[in-house]
Parts: structure tokens; sequence; C-alpha cells
């Protein structure tokens, strides 16, 4: 009796976490998918950042960028029009830390920046969730072979803090 209330405990388990994971994906493909349908929409970045600060590789291919207060300047485009294909989620601990991997393509024209027509790049974001919301606080943009990564500078360095 007692190794089937053990069995029955694991599979439980089991089928909570493996729920949890598929409510991370599932919670951050849409995130991901509407965040980028209204950035193209308004041309101003609607993504949000952790409130405790943001790291960044940017596609621009410079050093690291670390912005303490990143829900405050947003990225701003003339022209903008990405689409994100290929998601794929990692859980990292259900419902409180995921990775997302995926490809970015489309053309842009950042504000005060060089036209990209042809932006085309490999994506990985961590989300964390802070007060209910999923948020961003780290992301490796870095351009596909035959692609274009973004023409304008990010924010200071990490040395530069």
């Amino acid at each position: 009796m007692k190794k089937i209330g053990i069995i029955l405990l694991l599979f439980i388990s089991t089928n909570l976490i493996a729920q949890n994971n598929f409510n991370d994906e599932t919670e951050i493909i849409k995130l991901i998918k509407s965040n980028w349908e209204k950035n193209n929409k308004g041309k101003i970045d609607v993504r949000l950042m952790s409130e405790d600060g943001y790291y960044a590789f940017n596609s621009s291919g410079g050093l690291m960028v670390y912005d303490k207060n990143p829900n405050i300047k947003k990225n701003e485009w003339d022209v903008v029009n990405l689409t994100p294909k290929h998601i794929k989620v990692v859980s990292l601990v259900p419902g409180k830390a995921a990775v997302a991997m995926y490809y970015s393509e489309g053309s842009m024209t950042p504000k005060g920046s060089a036209a990209v027509p042809h932006y085309m790049t490999r994506v990985s974001e961590t989300f964390i969730k802070e007060k209910g919301k999923w948020v961003m606080k780290t992301a490796h943009y870095s351009p596909i072979s035959g692609g274009s990564g973004t023409s304008q500078i990010g924010p200071k360095s990490m040395d530069n803090k």
C-alpha cells in the first residue's frame, strides 16, 4: 500500500511539473508574439524588462549592455516589421523562470539610425516572473549568416555602469 501511495505521488508530481512547463511555454510564446505585433504597429518597444535591471548582448555586435531602468527609455523605430519564428521555450523553474529561443526576421529603421532591410537574428531571452507577469532579465541577439543585426547603438556597456 505504501508503494502505491509513493508511485501515485510521483505520478501526480510529474504531471503537475509537466503542466507548469506547458503553461510557461504557452504563456511566453503568446507574450513574444503579442509584443512583436504591438511593436510593429506602434513602432515603440512594449516589452517589459525586469525592474531590477536588464542585461543584453545586442545584435549590433557591441559589448554587453546593462540598463538599470529598462522600462523608462524604450526602443523606437521609424519603420519596424519583425516576426518571431520557431519559438522554443525551456522552463528552468516552472512558473518562475524560463528561456525562450527563436529567430527574428524582417526589416527595421531604428529612430536616428540606418535602415536594416534584412534583419535576421538568433534570439535567446531569459524571462522571470515579477508581480505575476513574465518580464525579460537577459537577452542575446546575434545575426544569422546572410542577415544583419540592428544598426543602433545600445545603452552604455557594462564598463560604463
